[in-house]
């Protein structure tokens, strides 16, 4: 890989490989979502991206996990896209905020009904003694609700992950990679070739 072959723009390069990868019938949606406590306690999990464009990259979740605690605390974070069948990764770093309410609103009535209401059962991360609970508690909303429409709770919602740096490596021979990083200078990016 060569610079040349790189876009100037790292969200443009984002999605060619984001499409390639779609393409190639991967799940290219499939990103670690990496956060950390104020005294720098590292925690990683696999989350969905809900969509990517100049802005940043959005994903959906309840705040009052432990990623929406860390994310309070600590709003920096770290996402890795992996695409080992085309032997291809990016790393991206940024700042995180939430969604406005209405941009969380207008996603969760997208959901499928039973995922809005499993938004509601369970508390995310909490100890639960077993299963039945949790479908207990789901038949419970399912006979609340009805047939009305159901509203996002409040706990629930998305966040947009601002990028600072994007690093997008391709495996080489004789694992000599490439790799390249854009690293965010004001309205411009700067592009460089890391050793492997």
């Amino acid at each position: 890989m060569h610079r040349t072959d790189l876009s100037p723009d790292p969200l443009t390069q984002f999605a060619l490989w984001f499409r390639a990868a779609d393409d190639a019938g991967l799940h290219p949606r499939a990103m670690t979502l990496a956060t950390a406590t104020p005294d720098g306690i590292p925690s990683a999990r696999m989350v969905l991206l809900k969509d990517y464009d100049a802005h940043g990259f959005t994903f959906f979740t309840n705040y009052e996990s432990q990623k929406g605690r860390e994310l309070a605390q600590n709003p920096h974070a770290a996402l890795v896209f992996y695409w080992l069948p085309q032997d291809r990764q990016i790393r991206i770093t940024g700042t995180i905020a939430k969604l406005t309410q209405a941009e969380s609103d207008e996603y969760f009535q997208t959901r499928p009904r039973g995922s809005q209401i499993a938004t509601w059962v369970s508390q995310q991360g909490t100890v639960v003694e077993n299963r039945a609970i949790l479908e207990a508690r789901y038949e419970e909303f399912v006979a609340q609700f009805g047939d009305d429409p159901i509203v996002r709770p409040r706990y629930w919602g998305g966040y947009r992950l601002t990028p600072h740096a994007l690093e997008f490596w391709q495996a080489g021979e004789h694992r000599l990679h490439d790799r390249f990083r854009y690293t965010r200078q004001g309205e411009e990016w700067l592009l460089e070739r890391l050793a492997p």
